[in-house]
């Protein structure tokens, strides 16, 4: 006991004294993207020559500092393994150890992917007990960026570590993305990491640059002086203190679950969601790396102030933005989630399926795994003939199901632009709708409400997102 106080004193002293200092993501126990060239960077005194050495490798690195002392390298990793080490000497030694190579996502939003494994007080998770319980795992390290809220652009994070999955860390840790992450690490049997980036209630916009947003002249950027009187929804400044100062760190792909805090500008969200991917993956420059986003879940939004009732307000215009999001992103994947909401809960209880499911995405399009189930089918076009519409899905190369059930959940309208409750059957891959009051149809939606739990699925059971098939503002 005595022999591990010492070296745990003296490796303290060490890292105190070391006047190379890498940034706040890159300590013990991380996780570095294998076979790729990662970015390492942090600071020493100005202009000074930083000696790197990579041991899974033996590679030396040299850099210099900048006239502020910053640094910046890449290095290269090879296929995974570990565990390694890193040494940093400016004269003064500082060395990173228990190093793996792996596979790195990073994982965004607000409070349904912040979510802890524990839940939120009086708000569980389902069948969370057991899995914080057995969660024990070397290969899997979490890693979760501190919040913080500013408006000027931060060139390092707030101080945190990186930990193994264990109990007490997992209790802790988002669920959305450990169920993601755990389950990449069982398929795939390499080391995983996981960054959690996310702050409850946020905005889209505050997760985006002054540049990013210069196109939307109706969003005030905060000045540098300025009072930040929304912390999590002040446009930039979560950016400035939690992203960019990760920005860079080499990972193989993004999950994001956001959108509740935005369902009142649906429009708007339609045209940030795909300007804030493009802006971080040129901003990563890593290309463009997968991105798999979670669709908000049905819930009542009206029972939140100010109370907005009917119209736009109506959130499945926002998860309508989130479904025709996925033409404007590339290399895009969006997990459905209209089985699991919950009408007086913004958090969905089942955090198991928004996590497995992204990691379908994942291991299906990045990973190339065949054979399973990963795309909800998804609406396609329309055809009417007489009195009944056709609605046509693609994914479905197993058809889709009601499991049994009617459905109750479609709605047909004709030229007066008025919905009524249709009836729907299915045919093959495809749906027939119609109404006695509707004979000549011009639309139809589908679970086109704020709350509803949806009744359409793929055979592997992967839920139908809502639609609608027309643009109409109401």
């Amino acid at each position: 006991m005595k022999l591990k106080l010492i070296y745990f004193l003296s490796l303290c002293c060490s890292i105190a004294s070391a006047t190379v200092k890498p940034a706040s993501v890159f300590t013990d126990h991380m996780v570095l993207q294998q076979q790729s060239n990662v970015a390492i960077w942090g600071w020493a005194k100005p202009s000074s020559k930083v000696k790197i050495n990579t041991s899974w490798n033996k590679q030396n690195y040299s850099v210099t500092s900048d006239v502020n002392g910053k640094w910046k390298v890449k290095v290269s990793t090879p296929t995974a393994g570990g565990p390694f080490e890193i040494e940093f000497n400016d004269g003064d030694k500082l060395v990173l150890t228990d190093i793996l190579i792996g596979e790195v996502w990073f994982c965004g939003g607000q409070s349904n992917m912040e979510m802890p494994m524990k839940g939120f007080k009086s708000q569980p998770i389902i069948g969370s007990n057991e899995v914080i319980l057995k969660s024990s795992n070397k290969n899997i390290r979490l890693y979760t960026v501190p919040r913080s809220s500013i408006t000027e652009r931060q060139e390092n994070s707030k101080p945190s570590v990186w930990k193994l999955a264990a109990p007490e860390t997992v209790s802790n840790f988002s669920a959305t993305a450990y169920y993601f992450g755990s389950l990449l690490h069982e398929m795939l049997n390499v080391p995983v990491g996981i960054i959690n980036d996310s702050y409850g209630g946020s905005t889209i916009e505050a997760w985006m640059s002054p540049d990013d947003l210069k196109s939307f002249a109706e969003i005030k950027i905060p000045a540098k002086g300025d009072s930040i009187k929304e912390v999590s929804r002040t446009p930039t400044t979560l950016y400035n203190g939690m992203l960019y100062p990760v920005i860079s760190y080499g990972i193989k792909g993004a999950i994001w679950y956001q959108g509740e805090s935005n369902y009142e500008l649906p429009d708007r969200y339609e045209d940030l969601f795909p300007a804030m991917v493009s802006s971080w993956r040129k901003n990563w420059e890593n290309g463009d790396f997968p991105f798999y986003y979670a669709q908000i879940a049905p819930y009542n939004y009206a029972q939140l102030p100010p109370y907005h009732l009917g119209g736009k307000f109506n959130s499945a215009f926002l998860r309508d933005a989130q479904r025709k999001s996925l033409a404007k992103i590339p290399n895009s994947g969006m997990a459905v989630l209209m089985d699991i909401g919950e009408e007086n809960s913004i958090h969905p209880a089942n955090k198991k399926q928004g996590g497995q499911r992204l990691a379908y995405l994942a291991l299906a399009n990045t990973y190339g795994i065949k054979g399973f189930g990963a795309l909800s089918p998804a609406y396609e076009s329309v055809t009417i003939e007489k009195n009944t519409a056709t609605i046509k899905f693609q994914n479905v190369p197993n058809g889709i199901t009601s499991f049994g059930k009617a459905l109750s959940l479609f709605e047909i309208a004709g030229a007066d632009r008025k919905f009524y409750p249709a009836k729907a059957a299915i045919k093959g891959s495809s749906v027939l709708v119609s109404a006695d009051e509707v004979k000549t149809p011009v639309a139809v939606r589908y679970a086109f409400k704020d709350f509803v739990t949806g009744d359409l699925f793929g055979n592997d059971g992967l839920p139908v997102s809502s639609f609608r098939t027309d643009n109409w503002e109401q």
